[in-house]
């Protein structure tokens, strides 16, 4: 069994080792980069040669969320992953490979990336040498430190803004510094007191709350990693109106998310839910009986059932129907007929067409926990009294088996 498993294993690490490639002891396949990225891509025509060289076009994915688009001009041989050196603005920057071939050009469609908007097409110089990563690595060691000091500047000038993230270049030559602000900042004495401090060329970006909270990242209240830092890139403005299509409470503290704005989930189902509302009547319609007319409470979108109630404040004996109930009532209404109840009746008096009768109140009896404790009670005597029964029987049987035993012995 031992050499069977081995052989199996062997043939797979074979396999493996052909078609995969190793960054930081994780092996990815050729057609995806690792998954310790936020936008890591699945090239599909890996497989497909010819696709690889319809354009010297590549996809370098840098920091966080930061792509760019450069010329393999040198006809180097590069796969998903490789580390590679490419022209900056000064100096050269350190990324990594994250698309190659005909995908490349339908990513710079889809981006709206244009030459005259990025300084013309920048080129690949090589693959990172030894030389390269070390450096890189020490730039990269330098970025919190150089955020925290940085933080302290800004405080220091008494300007209202925060620095979120700061991004150095490959060869060190340059920082990116990610702001955060609510109003216009004038930041030009900080680049001068920035730049006299790390001695490197000083950019500054602004972003929002919701690119901040990606950079950042944590665990949502659904339990999963947050969307803006695992997959989401474009942001969609998010408006209380979609809370309410979908009927949920206008509370600030739970429609929030980490970011302290609107939760981008709220977008995920209005789609639906506004689809679903076109089959339902107008919750604004008042149902007229010979009784009493009913106000509308609330409706259960996707069951297609709503609840109406004769107090249009509190919600007592209401009634629920189901949609097909209220567009008859409804049409009965528009030609000046009144029902004698909202419910129909079966031939044996039983309310047929209610779903839910009682009160909404009914299931917070007060006296429904005593009703429950009285049968759980009775329930537990008779339990104790088969325990005794069957405790004694046992006993019995036990005597009688000993007597006997002592008979045989004395015999």
């Amino acid at each position: 069994m031992e050499s069977k498993n081995k052989s199996i294993y062997d043939d797979f690490s074979d396999a493996t080792s052909e078609e995969s490639f190793s960054i930081k002891n994780i092996k990815c396949c050729y057609g995806c980069t690792p998954h310790t990225n936020k936008l890591h891509t699945y090239d599909w025509l890996y497989n497909y040669p010819e696709m690889q060289a319809v354009t010297k076009m590549v996809e370098v994915q840098f920091k966080n969320t930061r792509k760019g688009y450069y010329i393999n001009s040198n006809n180097i041989d590069l796969n998903i992953g490789d580390m590679v050196a490419v022209e900056a603005n000064p100096g050269h920057d350190i990324g990594m490979v994250s698309l190659t071939g005909k995908l490349v050009e339908l990513q710079m469609k889809k981006n709206n990336f244009r030459e005259e908007n990025n300084d013309g097409l920048k080129r690949i110089y090589r693959i990172a040498r030894p030389t390269d990563l070390e450096k890189y690595n020490q730039a990269k060691a330098r970025e919190y430190p150089t955020m925290i000091r940085s933080r302290q500047i800004a405080e220091d000038l008494g300007l209202e803004m925060k620095i979120g993230d700061v991004e150095y270049q490959g060869d060190g030559s340059k920082a990116i510094f990610y702001y955060i602000a609510d109003e216009r900042v004038d930041f030009r004495q900080l680049i001068k007191v920035l730049a006299a401090e790390f001695k490197v060329k000083i950019e500054m970006r602004q972003i929002g709350a919701r690119q901040e909270a990606g950079r950042i990242g944590g665990i949502g209240p659904c339990g999963r990693e947050l969307c803006c830092s695992s997959w989401m890139t474009n942001f969609v403005s998010v408006s209380t109106s979609c809370a309410r299509c979908q009927d949920l409470s206008i509370n600030p503290q739970k429609l929030a998310g980490q970011c302290g704005k609107l939760k981008c989930c709220l977008n995920y189902e209005v789609d639906a839910y506004v689809e679903a509302q076109k089959n339902l009547p107008s919750p604004e319609i008042v149902l007229q009986t010979k009784d009493a007319d009913y106000y509308h409470v609330k409706t259960d979108i996707f069951l297609g059932r709503l609840t109406y109630s004769a107090d249009k404040e509190n919600p007592i004996n209401s009634v629920t129907l189901s949609k097909e109930r209220v567009f008859e009532i409804i049409d009965m209404n528009k030609k000046g007929e009144k029902p004698l109840k909202l419910e129909l009746d079966d031939e044996f008096g039983n309310q047929k067409n209610s779903l839910y009768m009682n009160d909404l109140l009914n299931d917070q009896n007060i006296n429904r926990f005593d009703k429950e404790s009285t049968n759980s009670g009775v329930k537990k005597k008779k339990k104790k009294k088969k325990r005794k029964q069957f405790k004694k029987s046992n006993r019995g049987k036990t005597r009688k088996s000993s007597n006997n035993s002592n008979n045989k012995n004395e015999r």
